[in-house]
């Protein structure tokens, strides 16, 4: 075999597993890690058992497994062999499986000790995918609590290993690998923001194709990306150079054929990130980096993970460049400056801290386990984790306890997000297209948002491109239907009626069951509490009712993206059980009232809405304290006294409720609510006198202090009473001078003298006191003076303090 950097680690690796039964081994890409331990450890005779080794794609599992066997002289399926979705090729004699992750989650459901296993690979463990991170949890508890002897081998390519190798108590072991120099090369300014990604990467691949020799591999983000690039790359490049495609998504044949080396010319291999680590690209001496990569992302708009394009990392850029310096020095491009380079993040996220934890959530209940009882790398988001748990109740996979229901088991054993798995589930095999639809990214551009043209595509595609002026993604419309085809199969026989595109939508969004909303603008009523808007060009804008698939996922207003119109009939036929009569009574802030209705409602959505014309004053009474919260208490000026006259009692010491602001709109519901008989409306409550409810919170006794204490009112010479007003730094009494007339002391409350304001006969202040003896022996003078030229009918006596009290004016004439 041809010698490759990892051997030299070999030895070290086999007996750290046979002492430890666990190890962590930091090897660069293309040392050989993928393709040479497995064959290792099956030559030490470490078990009996089969060895299981998780990759993260599809490719390089099959990749793997056919190198392993090629190196034994064998076929994929008999001594290595590999599973992943929707294929299989393993036998009896099998004692090597690759499998990608997924099938490992399965494997370990379906027995919990792993009984024909012996040890566990998990390659590439760097790049933090959830069911990486899960697995590796899983094996873990099953090592620690039921087998002993299972062993564990964690791969990355990465130099910060550490933390996995204290998770798993394991010895970290590193292959230094073996690499010539690349010369970066980065843009001398940075690409214009109007022009197009694929027309920078053509431009800077047609460059890097005239200045160097050897293969070619570019990194873009995605199968669109690819071709739309090669499309712009045709008639530019040197003849002798063949275009090598390499996604995920191609058929086997025409990846094999983008990692073998060109017989005749060169090689330009247009690449996801599929090509950063897991698979080794022969002769390859230039890379071009287009500084972009997807990722798996919890997408609020379709509520569930998608892929989203992003900047690369450094760590990623580093990968990338390295695969130009596998077999000479080699060249790296980067679509970007040396400037921008410093703005890249490190390191990209686990996946656990961005995706979509529903599936995590019902593993995790399935396996009878919370987050914090298993090993993670990293734990799961509490509120995230919260959130996914919330959806699986919804669906009714888990009971309100958070424990897994049958019917949670029936969707954990479907490879699809548990929304989906629940309408596959109900409403069998054919639901199966739709399912793959909502699963994938939209294969229809510039189409309006019915989801019916996508299933229309799906059905007859020849027939629908007659008719329809959309640009079609045929790779993508194809993959469509092709899991369709394993998703049907896969389907139970559901529950029997046959259910409509639509219904089989509301199944896995019945929280995005839309109501139009009146008014003009196409605004929807979602019947999990939240609000959606749609073009008002589109097609469906008039609808009534629409199941939303998809929104621009904006958290204030979301922007439909995909939906699908669904009968009234229909929605009570499937969700009965959901919809009934509920009678509303609140208050409206928008119309400033008590609102009494009878709703039919499904959700938060008002299918039915008829005045309750019958609401018990009681409830109307409830919903308006909700009004006298908005609106605030306005405190009349008797109010307002009776308020301080309170105050002033609890601070001497008396035994009364806190009158104050806030102790009254705590306490509303106490005191007011028996005074609110007939109070509906903000302009109720604005005539509405509070006395009486504030006076009934003192009790007889509580009263009678209060009035011998701070009393509410002051008796004057004439005998009339008037109030005494606590409000201000002093309590105080306003009242016309000629009512004091024969007032020789000071009036006071216990020892406390009050602010006296004497008015004119016009009711203007003419002097403030609070010492009116003085003020009669004073300036009264000066007062009476002007106030006799002023009103020369009213008396003005010499001597106040020996006059009569009045308020009468002399007879005309006198």
């Amino acid at each position: 075999m041809q010698k490759l950097p990892i051997d030299a680690a070999l030895p070290e690796l086999i007996s750290a597993l046979r002492a430890q039964g666990r190890a962590v081994l930091q090897a660069p890409p293309g040392a050989g890690k993928t393709t040479r331990v497995p064959l290792a450890m099956l030559e030490a005779g470490l078990t009996r058992g089969r060895i299981v080794m998780l990759e993260p794609r599809r490719l390089a599992a099959r990749a793997a497994a056919a190198r392993m066997a090629e190196t034994l002289g064998e076929a994929p399926g008999e001594t290595v062999g590999y599973r992943i979705r929707g294929e299989s090729k393993t036998s009896k004699a099998t004692r090597i499986e690759v499998v990608t992750e997924g099938i490992l989650t399965r494997m370990i459901q379906s027995d919990p000790e792993l009984s024909d296993v012996g040890a566990v690979i998990f390659d590439e463990f760097h790049e933090r995918s959830l069911n990486a991170d899960l697995g590796l949890a899983l094996c873990l508890e099953i090592a620690g609590a039921l087998r002993d002897d299972l062993l564990l081998l964690a791969m990355s390519a990465t130099l910060d290993a550490g933390p996995v190798g204290e998770l798993m108590q394991a010895p970290v072991i590193t292959s230094e690998g073996r690499s010539f120099p690349v010369e970066p090369r980065w843009l001398d300014r940075a690409v214009p923001k109007t022009q197009r990604f694929e027309q920078a990467m053509a431009d800077l691949i047609v460059q890097a194709a005239s200045e160097t020799q050897g293969g070619i591999l570019a990194f873009l983000p995605g199968e669109g990306e690819i071709r739309r690039t090669e499309g712009l790359l045709k008639g530019r490049l040197p003849k002798d150079i063949t275009i090598r495609p390499l996604f995920g998504a191609m058929e086997f044949a025409a990846q094999r054929a983008a990692i073998r080396p060109e017989t005749q010319g060169r090689k330009l291999v247009l690449a996801t990130s599929i090509a950063e680590t897991s698979l080794t690209i022969e002769d390859i001496r230039v890379v071009i980096d287009g500084g972009r990569a997807r990722r798996a992302r919890f997408d609020p708009g379709s509520g569930m993970s998608r892929l989203v394009t992003e900047k690369v990392t450094r760590a990623e850029a580093t990968q990338r460049a390295g695969r130009g310096g596998r077999v000479a020095e080699g060249i790296a491009y980067k679509l970007w400056t040396k400037g921008e380079e410093g703005a890249l993040h490190a390191f990209p996220p686990a996946e656990i801290e961005t995706a979509d934890l529903a599936g995590l959530a019902l593993e995790l209940a399935l396996w009878g386990a919370t987050p914090e009882d298993l090993p993670f790398l990293t734990a799961p988001h509490p509120g995230a984790f919260a959130e996914a748990q919330a959806l699986l109740q919804m669906l009714g996979a888990l009971d309100a306890e958070g424990r897994i229901t049958a019917h949670g088991r029936q969707l954990a054993r479907l490879p699809l997000h548990p929304r989906l798995a629940h309408m596959l589930s109900l409403a069998g095999p054919e639901a199966a297209p739709l399912a793959a639809l909502l699963a994938e990214r939209d294969p229809l551009r510039g189409a309006p948002s019915d989801l019916n043209y996508r299933l229309e595509a799906i059905r007859d595609l020849r027939r629908f491109t007659e008719s329809r002026p959309f640009e079609v993604t045929r790779a993508a419309l194809e993959r469509i239907k092709q899991e369709a085809k394993r998703l049907a199969r896969a389907a139970g026989q559901g529950q029997g009626a046959q259910l409509s595109s639509a219904a089989q939508a509301a199944l896995a969004y019945p929280d995005r069951i839309g109501l139009r909303r009146k008014g003009d603008a196409p605004r929807y009523q979602l019947s999990g509490g939240k609000g959606a808007v749609m073009d008002e060009a589109d097609p469906l804008a008039q609808t009534r009712l629409i199941v939303v698939t998809d929104t621009d996922g904006n958290p204030r207003e979301a922007r439909i993206r995909q939906a699908i119109p669904i009968a009234e009939s229909e929605l009570r036929a499937l969700f009965a059980d959901q919809i009934g009569w509920h009678d509303l009574c609140e208050w409206s802030r928008r119309e400033r009232r008590v609102i009494a209705r009878r709703q039919e409602r499904f959700g938060v959505l008002a299918l039915d809405d008829r005045q309750w014309k019958e609401a018990p004053a009681e409830a109307i009474s409830r919903a308006m304290l909700d009004g006298v919260r908005d609106l605030g208490i306005p405190l009349s000026d008797a109010a307002r006294r009776f308020c301080a006259r309170v105050e002033i009692g609890r601070a001497a010491g008396l035994d009364l409720p806190d009158m104050g602001p806030e102790a009254l709109i705590a306490g509303i519901e106490d005191w007011l609510l028996p005074f609110l008989g007939g109070v509906k409306s903000a302009d109720d409550w604005k005539r509405f006198d509070l006395l009486p409810a504030l006076r009934a919170r003192l009790d007889w006794g509580q009263m009678q202090a209060l009035d011998a204490r701070v009393p509410g009112k002051f008796t004057t010479p004439l005998g009339r009473e008037i109030p005494i007003d606590y409000s201000g730094e002093h309590p105080e009494i306003i009242l016309r001078i000629q009512e004091m007339f024969g007032q020789r002391s000071h009036p006071m409350v216990g020892k406390l003298p009050l602010r006296v304001t004497l008015l004119s006969p016009a009711r203007r202040p003419v002097q403030t006191t609070m010492d009116l003896p003085g003020f009669w022996a004073g300036s009264y003078a000066d007062v009476r003076k002007d106030m006799k030229a002023q009103y020369p009918r009213h008396p003005w006596p010499e001597d106040p303090r020996e006059a009569d009290p009045t308020l009468r004016a002399k007879p005309r004439g006198t």
